[in-house]
């Protein structure tokens, strides 16, 4: 079966990683079709959008993709592509696995935490208001009529909504994803104790779920109490689902455990779409130089052999990349013990290296 894939280079280094994994994941033998499509920087100041229309249309048609990182601008510009994918095409689960593999620099070894992120709620839902803006004063009134505090006339304010919806669907989606791959134990990760209208609903749905799974574990952790057992104690934990703010900030502590965002990958998954890519960002001051680590997008691209069943080719990219991790020659400087390592090889050297691996391991079975 020929897997139709919506490919979306991204900027900045985007590009160098993308046609690194492409070539990595044709390896496998699975047989692809991709249909290319642009979006960020470079498209906006061509188009005037940095997500043109035929970008989503493709997605709704293949309804599987992978992406390279795209440039948000910090404070100013428009607003990231990424938040607007995901709620354009309601890819409400955000999956961060973190794992670790030998070779790669890390205080920790032995970690295997999945983190389940709600991906179209929270803060990141994007309902705000600016300094000066007329509804400041109207949310302030009804903030006292209620009998709460008003709020300063200089505030910029951002709506936090959870609904009930929105959690009992990422909760089930852990859920399932746990007795699917075999998980022992799901944690929901919240900060029910202060704000108990949003988060503690969040929670009250996580308890009432967890209910219908009796074969897996269920525990409630506070978001500041889990910070601090992930770096104390991260052996002890296996699923994470966490509401959508708490799960942007905790998978990158959790990238850290295991040696950063090169090695992160991401699945952004809906029940019409699903979208994988790394976790890191697109690193603009190394464009074009072959330079940059392509190893989260190869394990973002993983997980898409995952999600469509191809499980034997998944299986044999990740044992190919584990070993030339372990292996530590053919890895960018990144991986490397010192940075500057004249051994160093560049984006494309790895995904040479990942593909001669796996004809490597074909040949051993």
């Amino acid at each position: 079966m020929v897997h139709e894939v919506t490919f979306i280079p991204g900027d900045g280094t985007g590009p160098e990683i993308a046609e690194a994994t492409r070539r990595v994941l044709e390896a496998t033998g699975v047989p692809f079709q991709w249909d290319v499509q642009h979006a960020g920087v470079d498209i906006m100041e061509k188009e005037g959008t940095p997500l043109p229309n035929r970008v989503l249309e493709s997605l709704r048609r293949t309804k599987l993709g992978i992406k390279g990182p795209i440039t948000t601008p910090i404070g100013t510009g428009f607003r990231s592509v990424n938040v607007a994918l995901r709620k354009t095409l309601d890819l409400y689960a955000c999956l961060r696995p973190c794992k670790s593999y030998p070779g790669v620099r890390s205080r920790y070894q032995g970690i295997d935490i999945v983190l389940v992120r709600e991906n179209t709620e929270d803060l990141y839902a994007g309902i705000e208001f600016e300094k000066g803006s007329p509804y400041i004063r109207q949310i302030s009134d009804l903030c006292v009529a209620s009998g709460q505090q008003a709020l300063r006339e200089d505030t910029g304010l951002s709506l936090k909504p959870i609904s009930e919806f929105g959690a009992r669907r990422i909760v089930k989606f852990a859920f399932e994803y746990a007795r699917a791959h075999g998980r022992k134990k799901v944690t929901a990760v919240t900060k029910a104790n202060i704000m108990k209208y949003t988060d503690g609903l969040f929670l009250a749905v996580a308890r009432q779920v967890a209910a219908d799974y009796r074969d897996i574990q269920f525990e409630e952790m506070l978001v500041d109490n889990m910070c601090m057992q992930l770096v104390q104690k991260p052996e002890l934990y296996d699923v994470l689902v966490l509401p959508n703010l708490y799960g942007d900030i905790l998978s990158d502590l959790s990238a850290g455990l295991v040696g950063g965002l090169g090695v992160a990958p991401g699945a952004n998954i809906g029940d019409q779409a699903a979208l994988f890519e790394p976790v890191h960002g697109s690193a603009p001051k190394y464009t074009g130089q072959n330079k940059v680590n392509p190893m989260a997008m190869m394990f973002s691209g993983m997980l898409l052999l995952q999600h469509i069943g191809e499980t034997a080719a998944a299986g044999l990219m990740e044992r190919a990349m584990a070993e030339v991790i372990r292996e530590g020659k053919s890895v960018t400087y990144d991986m490397k013990p010192d940075r500057n390592d004249p051994t160093a090889v560049g984006t494309s050297q790895v995904a040479d290296a990942i593909i001669a691996k796996m004809e490597e391991l074909r040949v051993r079975a």
